[in-house]
C-alpha cells in the first residue's frame, strides 16, 4: 500500500527524506504494534455503532485485525521505511481483504490519535509490568531483612563507619524504598489512565463518536476530554513515567554502588556465586560483578532519556509536531531497562551471600561511642553533650556486644526496632 497521506502516484517522496524522518520509527512500531490492533479493534465497534460500519463489514474487520494480530504472533509481520509506521500496516491489510470495509477504519481518526492511544495502552501495560516486578523484588528484599534481621551490619556515613547497624536494616531500606517507587509507579498509572481516541488530529471531527465506549472497551479509567490537550500532554505522560523508572532505578543503582563496593577485596562483605560473576582476559583471579555495573550506569541513562523527552516536548505550540514521533525511542528504551533491571538485581540479591564472620571483623570500638554517650544521658543524667564529650574516656571500658546493641536500637526504623 502506497502511504495513506498519498494523493497521487506520480509523486515520490525523496528517498533521503524518507529515510530520515521515519528513521527507526518502522522497527520501534512492532513494540506498539498489538496496542494499536487493539485500539483499532474498539474503534472499529464504535464506528458500528455510530453506523459508519455495518455489522457485516465490522465483523469482518474484527476477524482481519485477530489475523494480523495472530501473524504478528507469529513473527510473520514486517513494517518497512516504506510502511513508515504499523498504522499503514494495519490499514492496507484490511483493505487488501476487505475492500471498503479496511478503507472505513480509519473514519473519524488520525494517526495523531492513533499512534497516541496505542503509546498509551503500552505504557499502561508496561507500568503494570513494572509495578509487579518491583512488588516481587520488594519482597525479595523483605524476606532478606527478615533472614538477617539480627546480624551486625556496620552503618556508614561521609564513607566512613558510624554506628552499629544491622544487615536487616540494611536490606529493609530497600524494601521501603521500593515500597514508594510502587506508590509513585501506581500514582503515574491512575494519572496517565486516560483515553485520547477520537480527539483525531488534535481538533476534533464532525461525528458525534462515541468515546465513552471505546473508553470502557479499552479499559481506560476516564476519557481525555479537550481534543487539543491530548496531543499537549505528549512529553508530558511519558515524562511522568520514566520519572516512575527513574526513581526505581534510583533505588537499584544504590543497591548495586553497595554491592560493588562490599564485594571488593578490600570489604569482603559479601560472596558472589559463581553464577553472577565474569572474568577477566588477561587477570585469572577477576570476579567482576559486571551486570550491577551495567545497571549502574543505566540510571544515569534512563534520567538522561526523561531529560531528552522534556526537551523534546517543551517549548512547542499547540497540536500536533512530527518532532513528538522521536520521543518513542527513549521512552521504549527506559521501560525496557527498568524491567530487565529489576529482574536483574533480583538475581543479585538472591545469589550474594554475606559473609558475617569478616563483617563483624571489621567493625570498630569507636563506633560505639554514640551509644556510650547516650547510655551516660539515660543512666546519669548527664546532659548530652557533656556526655558526648566524655564518651572517649570511657570507650576501653565499654563491652561490645552486638546483639544487645542492636535490640537496644529501639526509635521507630532503626535496627532494633524495623517496623515491618
Amino acid at each position: 500500500m502506497s502511504k495513506i497521506w498519498k494523493k497521487t502516484e506520480n509523486i515520490n517522496l525523496h528517498p533521503a527524506i524518507e529515510k530520515y524522518t521515519v528513521a527507526t520509527d518502522y522497527i520501534l512500531d512492532m513494540t506498539i504494534f498489538p496496542f494499536d490492533v487493539q485500539a483499532s479493534k474498539a474503534h472499529a465497534n464504535m464506528l458500528e455503532k455510530i453506523n459508519i460500519v455495518t455489522a457485516k463489514e465490522n465483523k469482518n474487520l474484527q476477524a482481519g485485525l485477530n489475523e494480523i494480530l495472530e501473524l504478528y504472533n507469529q513473527n510473520k509481520i514486517v513494517i518497512t521505511p516504506a510502511d513508515e509506521d504499523c498504522h499503514t500496516v494495519i490499514e492496507a491489510f484490511l483493505t487488501e481483504k476487505y475492500g471498503d470495509a479496511g478503507k472505513k477504519i480509519h473514519t473519524g481518526r488520525s494517526r495523531n490519535d492513533q499512534v497516541l492511544t496505542a503509546v498509551r495502552l503500552y505504557s499502561q501495560n508496561s507500568l503494570q509490568k513494572i509495578i509487579l516486578k518491583t512488588e516481587i523484588l520488594q519482597k525479595t528484599f523483605l524476606t532478606k531483612t527478615f533472614e538477617y534481621k539480627n546480624n551486625p551490619f556496620p552503618g556508614y556515613t561521609h564513607t566512613q563507619q558510624a554506628m552499629l547497624s544491622s544487615l536487616g536494616h540494611y536490606f529493609s531500606a530497600f524494601a521501603e524504598s521500593l515500597e514508594n517507587d510502587i506508590l509513585f509507579a501506581k500514582s503515574v498509572q491512575k494519572l496517565t489512565n486516560q483515553n485520547p481516541l477520537g480527539s483525531a488530529a488534535g481538533y476534533g471531527v464532525s461525528f458525534n463518536l462515541d468515546r465513552e465506549m471505546t473508553t470502557k472497551e479499552l479499559g481506560f479509567e476516564k476519557i481525555q476530554i479537550n481534543s487539543m490537550y491530548c496531543q499537549q500532554s505528549r512529553g508530558k505522560f511519558e515524562s511522568l513515567l520514566l520519572e516512575a523508572c527513574a526513581q526505581i532505578m534510583l533505588t537499584l543503582g544504590k543497591y548495586a554502588q553497595d554491592m560493588i563496593l562490599f564485594t571488593s577485596q578490600e570489604f569482603n562483605f559479601f560472596t558472589s556465586d559463581d553464577s553472577i560473576v565474569t572474568g577477566s582476559s588477561i587477570m585469572p583471579q577477576k570476579r567482576n560483578l559486571d551486570g550491577l555495573e551495567i545497571m549502574r550506569g543505566h540510571v544515569s541513562g534512563v534520567i538522561s532519556k526523561q531529560l531528552e523527552i522534556k526537551e523534546m516536548s517543551k517549548n512547542l505550540i499547540s497540536g500536533y509536531h512530527r518532532d513528538l514521533q522521536l520521543m518513542k525511542k527513549p521512552l521504549i528504551e527506559s521501560i525496557d531497562i527498568t524491567l530487565d533491571s529489576l529482574e536483574i538485581a533480583k538475581i543479585y540479591l538472591e545469589n550474594l551471600t554475606p559473609n558475617q564472620e569478616i563483617i563483624e571483623s571489621k567493625i570498630t570500638k569507636e563506633m560505639f561511642l554514640a551509644d556510650i554517650a547516650n547510655d551516660m544521658v539515660k543512666n546519669e543524667n548527664i546532659p548530652f553533650r557533656d556526655a558526648y564529650m566524655q564518651a572517649f574516656e570511657r570507650l576501653d571500658e565499654y563491652e561490645v556486644d552486638f546483639q544487645k546493641n542492636i535490640a537496644e536500637k529501639k526509635s521507630l526504623g532503626s535496627a532494633g526496632n524495623l517496623g515491618v
